[in-house]
């Protein structure tokens, strides 16, 4: 079964913003630790079991890293060993971080088993990959699984897939995503989060690719259970995704805003809260005397205001209250208390 979880769970991407290098590896890990998010998560990958010689970059990656180089060639540059992962993962328990890291081909699944992650995270492009999502579905663990670039078909289609192949649909969290570097504020669409949830009765969540950290926060506001975000050491590093991720002051930001956000969001129950009880008699009103009145006086409409505070009689009463006589000398601006009158 999922676990459930107190809070949304929040992933920083570090994704392949180590460059190749271990120990920028763990200074990202140092980094998410220190803006306290839930996860970290790496990409593993055997650049040719997934990049054809062929295959031309995407037109953020021309633009970040160059025209001049194939995207396996620049793929290559970003690859950590299996060993690696083994010592990140290690790396992580020590600074008690979850470790995450999507693979991108069957041998890294494969690999990935053995470091007994728990939880698996799908990337868009796989999304139409039905042997790479029979083998994930198969260990019936918990999985992400992202939908940029999707139709509710495509999203259907890989629910069957890992629910036939062994994964329980409770244990599934659908994000909503778009995949541009960085995405344009008008193609964010937010709102199709809502539609998978309601089309699928499941779990949903936000992988965010846009500059900033509102549109997350949005999420959360909406209903995410799970948010992922790219993020970096240094934006302006060599490598296709460093412009378009959180530098750390941003990723901390994010988190910090999230968590006030999951605060504000409350339990749905309409009731003064603890910290507005004090202001109750305050800031409401109650019945005063507009002019002195002598005792035995029957009062009129002309006799009464309301005015603060609001700890005497509410002017919810104030009809019920002509009428009523004095049973003192009562003088202007007196708060009237149920005591101060004789009832007709």
């Amino acid at each position: 079964m999922k676990p459930k979880r107190q809070q949304v769970f929040i992933i920083a991407e570090a994704g392949v913003n180590h460059n190749g290098s271990i120990q920028l590896a763990k200074q990202l890990i140092d980094a998410a630790v220190e803006a306290k998010v839930d996860a970290v998560k790496f990409q593993t990958f055997i650049a040719e079991n997934v990049i054809s010689k062929y295959a031309e970059k995407a037109e953020y990656q021309k633009e970040s890293t160059g025209s001049d180089e194939s995207q396996l060639e620049m793929v290559k540059k970003l690859q950590l060993t299996f060993e690696d992962f083994k010592e990140l993962k290690k790396y992580c328990e020590l600074k008690r971080i979850q470790f995450l890291s999507t693979p991108f081909d069957l041998q890294s699944v494969t690999f990935l088993k053995t470091l007994e992650m728990g939880l698996w995270k799908i990337p868009s492009g796989e999304i139409t990959n039905k042997p790479y999502l029979e083998k994930i579905g198969a260990y019936n663990e918990e999985v992400i699984f992202s939908t940029g670039m999707s139709t509710l078909g495509d999203i259907e289609t890989a629910l069957q897939i890992l629910t036939e192949a062994g994964t329980q649909k409770e244990n599934i969290t659908v994000l909503h995503c778009n995949t541009e570097y960085p995405t344009p504020m008008k193609d964010v669409n937010l709102m199709a989060m809502i539609t998978i949830k309601n089309a699928f009765d499941i779990n949903i969540g936000y992988s965010d690719h846009t500059l900033g950290i509102e549109i997350p926060i949005a999420a959360v506001a909406l209903g995410a259970t799970v948010i992922e975000k790219h993020f970096t050491l240094d934006k302006t590093l060599p490598g296709p995704d460093h412009k378009a991720s959180l530098d750390p002051t941003e990723l901390s930001n994010m988190v910090k805003a999230i968590r006030n956000t999951e605060k504000a969001l409350g339990t749905s129950i309409k009731h003064p809260s603890e910290s507005e009880k004090k202001n109750i008699d305050i800031a409401r009103k109650s019945i005063h005397l507009a002019k002195t009145v002598k005792k035995g006086n029957v009062l009129k409409a002309e006799d009464l205001t309301i005015k603060r505070p609001g700890n005497g009689i509410s002017p919810m009463l104030l009809a019920e209250m002509i009428g009523c006589k004095a049973k003192e000398d009562l003088m202007e601006d007196t708060m009237l208390h149920l005591k101060d009158l004789e009832w007709k």
